[in-house]
């Protein structure tokens, strides 16, 4: 399994279709002449809302993808656990929600790549819990973390090796947004919460002199990927072709920019 899942990540992007345009799928839709996509908006700068509306990274991405299979891109934003059962269920064509990509999860769907990022431990101002980074300080500490989302997994590999090496339990507070973990941190419920590097700029560039990283990035080639069906071959090709497009005309690259990426989150340099 894990072999098949290394190869996918290396195989260049549209190889088996270099040459082939942008095409909507004619069939298979949920809506026809549209893409329905799942989405948690609850991961800035990824995916979240603004005054009401969904915005970020994410949300241009499919706008730019749309424009060019000349489609009209509809979100169905719902909690991030729930995204996989909708896509399985046919209630959505594919989820675009910073999906990071791991062997588990390209059991029950195929992906499409599109970044690569790092995350980083993040501890309220002061540092009051010493935590030095992601070590043996978390031991014995809560950890916040979104529920179903690659933080929790992170975290519950944390609490194994913390037992496996006799030290204290990682506590693991699963919540269900990004913002809720910031939250617990804020109010003192938790010692500490993952969020993604990028994610971490924000927080701390919104709410200055509040929290802190600590430590070094880590995992900070993690595949971040859209979903597609097992087996949807249309809509991959599609996704694929559009974003060959996007990338041959600075569109994606505009993106990254506009959203204050760092440029290594590119996978197309």
């Amino acid at each position: 399994m894990l072999r098949r899942f290394l190869a996918a990540l290396v195989l260049p992007l549209g190889v088996a279709h270099a040459a082939a345009a942008a095409e909507l799928p004619k069939t298979g839709l949920v809506e026809p002449g549209a893409i329905t996509y799942g989405v948690a908006a609850t991961f800035a700068p990824f995916e979240f809302q603004k005054d009401g509306k969904l915005t970020g990274f994410d949300i241009d991405l499919i706008d730019a993808l749309a424009k060019k299979l000349g489609a009209e891109p509809k979100a169905m934003n719902m909690e991030f656990k729930g995204l996989i059962p909708a896509l399985q269920g046919g209630r959505i064509d594919l989820i675009n929600s910073a999906m990071y990509m791991n062997p588990a999860r390209a059991e029950q769907v195929d992906f499409v790549p599109y970044l690569k990022i790092g995350n980083m431990v993040i501890v309220q101002a002061g540092n009051p819990a010493k935590i030095t980074g992601r070590d043996d300080s978390l031991c014995g500490k809560t950890i916040a973390v979104t529920l179903g989302g690659i933080e929790e997994s992170q975290a519950r590999a944390d609490d194994k090796r913390c037992q496996d090496a006799g030290k204290g339990a990682v506590k693991v507070l699963t919540l269900p947004t990004a913002q809720d973990s910031a939250l617990s941190l804020r109010q003192g419920r938790a010692d500490a919460y993952y969020d993604s590097t990028p994610g971490a700029v924000m927080l701390l560039q919104e709410v200055p002199g509040v929290f802190e990283t600590v430590g070094e990035e880590f995992e900070s080639n993690t595949s971040v990927g859209m979903a597609t069906r097992k087996g949807d071959t249309a809509m991959q090709d599609a996704l694929k072709a559009a974003l060959k497009e996007i990338v041959a005309d600075g569109t994606y690259k505009a993106l990254i920019e506009k959203w204050k990426l760092p440029a290594s989150v590119s996978i197309f340099n």
